[in-house]
């Protein structure tokens, strides 16, 4: 009888624990990364009530607070542990309804570690990308499916990057998504799902900014009417540590991991429009962005200052892509200009949606280096070649097939190496190049 019973009760709980695992939809996700907090993102098929249960090396357990997951922001929990400490590794699990989540693969961070005043600055890597296309048939243009290849992020997730910079078109918004908070929902809910994205999102920190397709319809700017709701979905689907400047709007944000500054720039909110015939006042960034742009590099004491930008800075090219110098070449003008005036150093834009990656570099008049590293598209549909001329251009770093970036910082704070690697969706090596400033 109590074999019975045992039996009974084991079957009782393996079909909650199984129930509870349909209950997730996608992640967990970690977001932010900082020394006393850590942000885990997790998305729930209906409401529930969501929890992360995190472990020490010495094997103490943290719970955070739970949250309850709602239909009005996309049964979506954002959890932010907020009692580890610097430099310490812990294990997490996903908790729903009161269940621990079984998952196939692992779950783990690390805080940023304590470094300044007692040693050099650890080293670390960033993976890079754009353009992440997904198909969904009934919804896609008739044809070939636009999206392929999603193993490229079983790839990203093997050469285990610290963090992830999503570039921009992160997703693709349909015509039947532009115009409502369904509409959104939807498609970044669909694309987060993908299965093969499932173990990066959950060991690697992620950060983003947008660009026309996470944004709205395509080259839009700062006219679109549905603005608003493109930040509110952006800020429910990503766990950037803020998001806009005080009284601007927008997701401008920046970060800093180890020694070195992030800045996530918004190309849409403040644009004008790409056709307007008036020149003199043609923007990308808007005036209040591009000012804190410039203050904060010339502020920043990182050796390098990491740009982050939907469309390509440097490309000299002349035609209709969305490139900074066809869009608002006075202004691009200007931002080099008081680079150079300010003598800033280790100036680097990481750009993407062009859907092939190349990487460019500027002298300026100081002999100071700027480069723009453009990595596109992860799993976009990619073009057979690209003639176009870019007078900036790096020889050899052109490529137009699905890859991915990898940063790496690396040496002693006052010497600190930069390498930039491009690979390919089987993880193989296309090209290498370390930068100097």
């Amino acid at each position: 009888m109590r074999t019975l019973l045992t039996l009974l009760f084991l079957t009782f709980l393996c079909t909650c624990g199984s129930a509870q695992r349909g209950l997730l939809k996608a992640g967990p996700m970690l977001g932010y990364c900082e020394q006393r907090e850590v942000m885990i993102w997790v998305q729930t098929t209906e409401p529930a009530a969501v929890a992360i249960v995190y472990t020490d090396s010495l094997g103490k357990s943290y719970r955070t607070a739970p949250v309850m997951t709602l239909p009005q922001t996309a049964h979506v929990a954002k959890l932010v542990a907020d009692r580890v400490l610097p430099g310490q590794h812990y294990t997490y699990q996903v908790e729903i309804n009161g269940e621990v989540i079984a998952l196939p693969y692992p779950t783990a961070f690390t805080a940023q570690p304590i470094w300044r005043w007692r040693q050099d600055p650890p080293d670390f890597t960033v993976a890079l990308g754009s353009c992440t296309y997904v198909n969904e048939p009934e919804y896609d243009r008739p044809g070939a499916g636009y999206g392929s290849e999603y193993e490229i992020f079983t790839s990203i997730n093997r050469a285990q990057p610290d963090l992830m910079v999503w570039l921009g078109d992160n997703m693709y918004l349909r015509e039947p998504d532009w115009y409502t908070r369904t509409g959104y929902f939807h498609r970044y809910s669909h694309t987060r799902a993908l299965p093969e994205m499932q173990a990066l999102l959950a060991r690697t920190h992620h950060y983003a900014t947008w660009d026309d397709h996470d944004y709205g319809p395509n080259n839009s700017d700062r006219t679109w009417v549905q603005k608003e709701l493109a930040k509110e979905t952006f800020d429910l689907f990503w766990g950037n540590l803020t998001s806009g400047l005080p009284g601007n709007g927008g997701i401008t944000s920046t970060f800093r991991y180890n020694d070195t500054d992030f800045f996530l720039l918004d190309n849409r909110s403040f644009r004008t429009p790409n056709d307007q015939k008036r020149p003199d006042n043609k923007t990308l960034l808007g005036e209040q962005q591009l000012e804190w742009l410039i203050e904060s590099l010339i502020s920043s004491d990182s050796p390098w200052k990491m740009v982050c930008i939907g469309g390509q800075v440097l490309n000299t090219h002349r035609g209709g892509s969305e490139t900074y110098v066809n869009l608002a070449p006075a202004e691009l003008e200007y931002l080099l200009r008081r680079i150079t005036e300010e003598d800033i150093s280790g100036v680097v834009f990481l750009t993407g949606d062009r859907h092939h990656t190349e990487m460019s570099q500027l002298k300026l008049a100081n002999g100071k280096m700027v480069y723009d590293l453009t990595i596109s598209s992860l799993t976009a549909g990619t073009g057979s070649s690209r003639d176009e001329q870019n007078n900036n251009r790096v020889a050899g770093t052109l490529q137009v097939r699905h890859n991915f970036g990898l940063l790496s910082f690396a040496g002693p704070l006052r010497e600190r190496r930069l390498t930039v690697e491009v690979f390919a969706t089987d993880g193989s090596l296309l090209w290498k190049r370390e930068l100097t400033r």
